[in-house]
C-alpha cells in the first residue's frame, strides 16, 4: 500500500490486490466478523470461500466502506445496512442502499482515488482516460515535492475504479459477475474517441445530472452525516464543497434542488430560503442522521 503523507495531503493507493469489490463480498466479511472470526487466520479461506488474496482485498473493502474500522471493529453504518436482525438491507436489494456504500466510499478517504476522482478530478476534466488521472496526480505531485508515489500502483488503481463502476451485463451470475458493487447505479459513462494516429480510446465521463433514482433520504443522510455542514447550510456548498451532496453524487444543480424540494417536503423541521439571492437549508430542529434511514427502509 502506498501512502501520501503532508501537513496538508494525505493519500492511500492499493491495498486491494487488483480485485475490485464484488457484490456480496461485504455481506460475506460482515457475517465473518460478525461470528468473531479474524482475516489474519488461516481458515479465513474456507469460511469466506475465496482466496488468500481475495481474503486480504475483503478486509480492504470493508473498511474502504465504513464496514469495520482500523482495528477491524463493526462500525455503525456497517450493523445499520448488514445485521441480519435489524439491518436495512443485508443483501443490497434496495438501490438506495447502493448509494449509501458509494457515498462511504467516497466520504471516508480510505481509498482516497475515489474522493480525488469525485470531490476533484471530474470537475476539471469533462471526459477523461487513465493517462489524463495520472497527469493530474503528478501535478499534484510536481506542486508538493516532498510527496512521491508510483506511477503503476496508481494506474492499477484507476482500473479497479473502473470495474467498480462498469457494468458487466453479459454476466447474469452475481456471485461470479466481474461487475462492481456499485456498477447499478450509472455514475460512469463510457464512450469511444480516436488518437492523433486512428487509434480507437476509450474514455469516461462521470457527468452532474438530476440522479433521479437516487432517493432524497439518502442525500438527507449525507448532509447530516457532514461534520462541517451547521444548521444553516448554502446551496453553493451543498453543491461544490468537498464531500457534498453535489460532489459526491455528482447532481446538477437542478438535481440537487429538486432533492431539495423532497427533503423539505418531507421533513417540516427543514426549510429552504431565499433571502437576497442567498439560497440556504435551514434545520429548525437538526434530526439524527440514522433516524432518516430508519424511517425510509421501515425500521
Amino acid at each position: 500500500m502506498i501512502t501520501i503523507d503532508s501537513d496538508t495531503i494525505k493519500y492511500t493507493f492499493s491495498g486491494h490486490d487488483s480485485f475490485q469489490c464484488r457484490q456480496l463480498w461485504l455481506k460475506k466479511g460482515y457475517d465473518f466478523v460478525q461470528e468473531n472470526n479474524s482475516f489474519n487466520d488461516e481458515e479465513a479461506v474456507v469460511r469466506l470461500g475465496v482466496g488468500k488474496n481475495m481474503v486480504s482485498a475483503i478486509r480492504y473493502w470493508m473498511k474502504a466502506f465504513n464496514i469495520i474500522d482500523y482495528k477491524d471493529n463493526i462500525t455503525k453504518f456497517g450493523a445499520k445496512l448488514f445485521d441480519k436482525d435489524i439491518g436495512y438491507d443485508p443483501y443490497l436489494e434496495d438501490e438506495a442502499s447502493l448509494w449509501l456504500l458509494h457515498y462511504q466510499l467516497v466520504q471516508t478517504g480510505y481509498a482516497s482515488i475515489y474522493s480525488i476522482i469525485f470531490n476533484e478530478f471530474r470537475k476539471e476534466k469533462l471526459f477523461f482516460t487513465k493517462e489524463t488521472f495520472l497527469n493530474y496526480l503528478k501535478r499534484i505531485k510536481d506542486a508538493n515535492p516532498e510527496l512521491s508515489f508510483n506511477e503503476n500502483t496508481i494506474a492499477k488503481d484507476f482500473i479497479v475504479f473502473l470495474n467498480m463502476y462498469k457494468s458487466d451485463s453479459e454476466n447474469t451470475d452475481v456471485e461470479d459477475s466481474f461487475s462492481g458493487i456499485l456498477s447499478e447505479i450509472g455514475m460512469l459513462r463510457i464512450s469511444y474517441t480516436q488518437d492523433d494516429n486512428g487509434k480507437k480510446v476509450e474514455q469516461f465521463q462521470i457527468e452532474n445530472n438530476e440522479r433521479d433514482n437516487l432517493p432524497g433520504a439518502v442525500v438527507l443522510f449525507s448532509i447530516l452525516n457532514n461534520p462541517s455542514y451547521g444548521n444553516s447550510i448554502s446551496l453553493k456548498s451543498l453543491e461544490f464543497y468537498a464531500n457534498s451532496p453535489g460532489s459526491i453524487f455528482a447532481l446538477s444543480r437542478t438535481g440537487l434542488i429538486n432533492k431539495i424540494s423532497d427533503i423539505v417536503r418531507e421533513n417540516k423541521s427543514i426549510t429552504f430560503t431565499d433571502h437576497g439571492g442567498i439560497k440556504e437549508l435551514q434545520f429548525k430542529t437538526k434530526p439524527n442522521a440514522y433516524s432518516i434511514l430508519d424511517e425510509y427502509y421501515g425500521k
